[in-house]
């Protein structure tokens, strides 16, 4: 009997070594599975989050949740001047869909998606501003780090995204490469590497 190891140093019981390969194989099928899984809700969990988002800024209720944001915001106050708060809330709207459907796209087009997740970095990087120039992040009587429900840890939640984000673009633009990798003909500038 082969003995890769053994299941407990007090009762010295074999663990042969098809069965430590069957179990290396179960982790490996697990790990798999859990990554993909991940992938999938960090990817169209976002994607969700943008369609719906995005559809909601249309309405006047969202409008008006945004308006201490965007009305204290260096980088959005010259646009609610401008347009009036509706208004910026619809273009935030068509904004955010559109982020949602080009991140969508990341099967079948991945530079396309990869484009999209960068709309998302520099979504969540102007929210995440938002914590600096918005009246009440922080708890009345108790300042910093003592962040306020709304908008505080409303918007604090938005440094995960982002880093959903970061990941998600790394990984579409990997994709993308490997894709055009692929397609490029042979050449003989290429050729060397086409061979791996």
């Amino acid at each position: 009997m082969n003995v890769a190891n053994t299941r407990d140093k007090d009762s010295r019981v074999p663990i042969r070594a098809d069965e430590v390969a069957r179990m290396s194989e179960s982790v490996d099928r697990a790990e798999g599975g859990l990554l993909r899984t991940g992938e999938f809700v960090f990817r169209y969990g976002l994607v969700l989050i943008f369609l719906w988002a995005g559809a909601l800024k249309f309405t006047a209720y969202e409008a008006k949740n945004i308006e201490p944001m965007v009305s204290n915001s260096p980088i959005w106050s010259w646009a609610y001047q401008a347009l009036g708060l509706q208004s910026l809330s619809n273009v935030i709207g068509v904004m955010e869909i559109t982020i949602g459907l080009l991140i969508a796209t990341r099967p079948f087009w991945p530079k396309l998606s990869a484009i999209g997740c960068f709309g998302s970095i520099a979504t969540f990087v102007i929210t995440l501003s938002f914590m600096l120039t918005t009246p009440g992040v922080w708890e009345p009587g108790y300042g910093f780090p003592a962040l306020s429900a709304l908008p505080g840890q409303f918007l604090a939640k938005d440094l995960v995204l982002l880093g959903v984000s970061i990941w998600m673009a790394g990984e579409a633009l990997a994709a993308a490469s490997r894709t055009d990798y692929r397609s490029r003909p042979p050449t003989p500038g290429n050729l060397a590497s086409n061979v791996r």
